[in-house]
């Protein structure tokens, strides 16, 4: 963003009432969950910075974007574990996870599931895929939002925090997290690229499989 569509952000922001305030950075939080380009670190900045300012309170930045992005989180989550595997049913679906892969998935999330969790919410764009795939894996509830509830409370903690202490400083608030951003979007592309391999790796049939035994569309 510009600084001219900041200063504009922040403007319309700061004169709504504390209780509009507080309701549209926590749906600014939200919308990640839906689409993930959308960056909900950016609301809770805001808020942050406008807490400084004296104009909304720490606890109510960090409640309303905490809450509702974590209801956002979990609502996608059961969507995807009540009709994802329909969707894997289909044409589309078998192309982007065979069944094999599908049910590899599953044993993952089966051992793994809290912890991969609650380590992609500190990545962005995984963040807002991974429980998802959680929701597919039928991974259950409890072991779900307890990971994306702590993990997020953390991580906007920080933000909150790195906001505040750094006052009304916009400009170094934007490039104290431009700096931890970076470290985050290597850990993105090195994930990505990960995941690219292991999905095409997992695509391939075993060697040694018979023809026509257990075959996949």
């Amino acid at each position: 963003m510009t600084a001219l569509v900041i200063d504009s952000i922040l403007d319309v922001l700061g004169a709504l009432a504390p209780i509009w305030l507080y309701v549209a950075l926590g749906l600014g939080a939200a919308i990640e969950n839906v689409v993930p380009p959308v960056p909900a670190d950016t609301f809770v900045l805001f808020g942050a910075f406008l807490a400084a300012q004296g104009r909304a309170t720490v606890s109510g930045v960090f409640l309303s974007t905490w809450v509702l992005n974590v209801a956002g989180s979990f609502s996608v989550y059961l969507l995807a574990r009540k009709y994802g595997r329909a969707f894997f049913g289909t044409r589309t679906g078998r192309f982007l996870l065979r069944p094999r892969q599908l049910r590899k998935l599953e044993r993952l999330y089966a051992v793994h599931g809290p912890r991969i969790i609650f380590v992609s919410r500190f990545v962005p764009g995984f963040r807002a895929l991974v429980p998802v795939f959680a929701g597919v894996a039928h991974l259950r509830p409890r072991r779900s939002l307890l990971p994306i509830a702590v993990a997020s409370g953390v991580w906007y903690g920080a933000l909150i925090a790195l906001g505040t202490l750094l006052g009304k400083n916009w400009g170094l608030i934007l490039r104290a997290f431009a700096s931890v951003n970076r470290l985050l979007a290597v850990a993105a592309l090195t994930v990505a690229l990960v995941v690219v391999w292991v999905w095409w790796r997992t695509r391939r049939r075993p060697v040694g499989h018979a023809a026509g035994e257990g075959k996949e569309i």
